[in-house]
């Protein structure tokens, strides 16, 4: 797996340029909808219909991981991945992975001035046009398989324009993007389960009951055979990995390369997909070889170098986190409620659009402090102050505002006398300014 470059690269002038000029593309109210990018895509000659298999990714939660651990499967058996995720966290070229390598600056240059031409000035999200752009580049390199991240949704997503994918994978739903997506768990799995096709596999990740009755009915709907966990496959912990269990096989695997209890069922439902993917002949050693050599920056990331990590002294440690929603609130949560030996404290970043009582509500327990800061760059961020009245009102007594995160960190270690754990989190957008600055090579490993 090919890693970041050392330090994050200022991007081309011209590569800035054009990410801007393709902001102000953007229609006044966001519609979602698939008749602009179809539209621009028939433009372009449907680069959707020439590309390798897909494998369509949905949910709310665990989609990155999901296929961190199916490219690092992928390419453990010796087969190239192209990979489209998003948000990036530090440069836009992570979101367009090619047959194993970041997109270059010059490449997308080019694919973004190419849409522009087709589009002639129609309104268009940055979403569609850039997703439009990375259907070309996928198109004319060639890989054996592409792992696709939904971005919003799924009904109505840009990337929802494979008509016939190798399989729909559905990752764990919470609520996020209600004002999008519907302000109920049955809504927002509506939106995400309607990515399920007519006779294509459909991998269903652990869900809560409303969501997973909902997954099943459109699966049933659409005439697409469904893998759900619990009732056709399903993970346990077992010794330091986890077993793979569904009606056909049963598998002893070892832990995943990404932290968190979490994260044996997201390795599990990329197990679940090679079960069920055909055409494909993806040996158990590959499988083996490839789980716990995942990685997925800003998933409980520890970051042991780096400007930022110098902060801490020995035996502390520092993670990064970008979870964001009660999801994932209620994931991390269960990960730190297993770190007893130190005490644990946070620096939180969040974009107003968040709930923050709800975020921070499951990780009261295990907190002892918590500082509060804005994240750098984005003027939609709580403030530092706004943060610590919200941890305030959830009863983590100790909680203020710090002037940015290298502040906080040094006045975490400051007050705190024996070594303990910092945890970074609340948003993406912090985790990525935290990976630019740190400017580390550990921390700066592969987005894709």
């Amino acid at each position: 797996m090919l890693p970041f470059p050392t330090t994050p690269r200022a991007p081309d002038p011209s590569l800035t340029a054009a990410l801007m000029r393709l902001h102000q593309l953007h229609p006044k109210i966001i519609d979602l909808s698939l008749g602009r990018i179809l539209s621009l895509l028939d433009k372009l000659g449907r680069p959707q219909d020439k590309l390798p298999p897909v494998i369509h990714v949905a949910g709310t939660n665990g989609k990155g991981s999901v296929i961190a651990y199916l490219r690092a499967i992928f390419e453990a058996a010796g087969l190239k991945a192209h990979v489209y995720t998003s948000p990036h966290l530090v440069r836009f070229n992570e979101r367009i992975r090619l047959a194993g390598r970041f997109i270059s600056d010059t490449d997308l240059i080019a694919l973004f001035e190419e849409c522009e031409r087709a589009n002639a000035g129609e309104v268009i999200t940055f979403f569609e046009i850039t997703t439009a752009a990375a259907m070309l580049a996928y198109a004319r390199t060639p890989a054996d398989v592409l792992l696709l991240e939904c971005g919003l949704g799924g009904r109505y997503d840009a990337t929802n324009i494979i008509e016939q994918p190798a399989m729909t994978v559905i990752t764990p739903v919470s609520m996020d993007h209600m004002e999008f997506l519907g302000d109920t768990i049955r809504q927002i799995a509506a939106e995400k389960g309607a990515i399920q096709k007519r006779d294509v596999p459909s991998v269903i990740g652990p869900q809560m009951s409303q969501a997973s009755k909902v997954i099943l009915k459109q699966a049933e709907d659409a005439g697409a055979p469904s893998f759900a966990f619990g009732r056709d496959w399903r993970i346990r912990p077992h010794g330091s990995g986890f077993r793979y269990r569904s009606v056909r096989i049963e598998l002893d695997l070892p832990a995943p390369g990404l932290a968190g209890r979490h994260q044996l069922f997201n390795a599990g439902t990329a197990v679940a997909c090679l079960e069920h993917l055909q055409g494909f002949e993806i040996s158990d050693k590959a499988i083996l070889d490839g789980l716990p050599a995942a990685e997925w920056p800003a998933r409980m990331q520890p970051l042991t170098t780096g400007p930022l990590a110098a902060l801490v002294p020995e035996r502390w440690e520092l993670w990064l986190d970008g979870g964001h929603n009660p999801g994932a609130a209620k994931a991390l949560a269960e990960t730190i409620s297993r770190w007893t030996d130190k005490p644990l404290h946070l620096v939180v970043g969040m974009m107003r659009r968040k709930p923050v009582e709800n975020f921070l509500r499951p990780l009261v327990p295990s907190v002892k402090s918590l500082r509060g800061v804005a994240i750098p760059g984005h003027d939609g961020s709580y403030s530092g102050s706004e943060l610590a009245e919200a941890a305030h009102e959830v009863d983590i007594a100790n909680a203020k505002a710090a002037l940015d995160v290298e502040a906080a960190v040094a006045d975490i270690v400051r007050q705190e006398k024996k070594p303990a754990r910092i945890l970074i989190c609340g948003s993406l957008y912090l985790a990525g300014a935290v990976l630019a600055r740190n400017e580390n090579t550990e921390a700066m490993r592969t987005a894709g």
